[in-house]
């Protein structure tokens, strides 16, 4: 998969709901805006396979599933979404090499039109504390950039982070990485539950390949109007 060439194409917006016909109507609005499309946790659960494939009429999807098993079972679960087509999986970085080799291996099995690989690296919702209360002391930072260079060792093709580390991701492992970056809010926007956060332009500005949005544009009154105003803030 090709890195976007600026502009709307560098934006996800995220499809984060339960109800399939609110989804479909949400991506044929956005679509016009954007490069990509996010179906998470929420809506693969509530709608499977058909949502990925409904999603996909309108744009590539990032499918966000953050898989996270021993190595077999996350291989086994890239093998059943290939047919669907994802232009993007995530899985956690926190599985290990052996399971990011695991779905890489998988994943290879698609051939020429295999998903291209993002490990999640510290969830954009998680702050030092947030980290301490799981057994891990050292700050953000620090446990992103040691799981990015093990995901990217293990076979990961990109990343995904929040904007407080893009530029230290690029600095640390250079452009071949994707970088995909949600916790993304407008100036202005309330933050809800992302405790690193930067602006759209920002984000993009410190070496993020594509950014992930999704209250700030699926929440607005006119979901469409808020999506073009990102993505004419994204440089081109």
């Amino acid at each position: 998969m090709r890195r976007p060439a600026g502009g709307a194409a560098r934006l996800i917006p995220a499809l984060d709901t339960g109800d399939a016909a609110r989804a479909e109507a949400l991506a044929a609005a956005l679509a016009p805006h954007c490069g990509l499309l996010k179906v998470g946790l929420e809506l693969f659960c509530a709608a499977g396979g058909a949502a990925v494939a409904a999603t996909a009429r309108h744009r590539p999807v990032f499918l966000d599933l953050k898989l996270h098993d021993i190595p077999n079972t996350v291989a086994g679960a890239l093998r059943s979404l290939l047919p669907l087509k994802p232009a993007m999986v995530t899985l956690h970085a926190g599985g290990g090499p052996a399971m990011i080799a695991a779905a890489r291996a998988a994943a290879e099995k698609a051939g020429a039109d295999r998903p291209v690989l993002l490990a999640v690296t510290v969830l954009t919702s998680m702050d030092a504390a947030a980290l301490a209360a799981t057994g891990v002391a050292d700050n953000p930072a620090d446990q992103v950039r040691r799981l990015a260079r093990m995901a990217v060792a293990a076979g990961a093709d990109g990343l995904v982070c929040s904007p407080q580390e893009a530029a230290m991701l690029r600095a640390d492992l250079g452009a071949a990485p994707m970088l995909v970056v949600p916790g993304v809010r407008p100036a202005g926007s309330d933050a809800g539950d992302q405790a690193r956060t930067a602006t759209p332009a920002e984000t993009v500005a410190a070496g993020a390949d594509w950014i992930v949005v999704g209250r700030p544009i699926t929440a607005a009154p006119d979901p469409a109007a808020a999506a073009a105003a990102i993505a004419a803030s994204l440089p081109g």
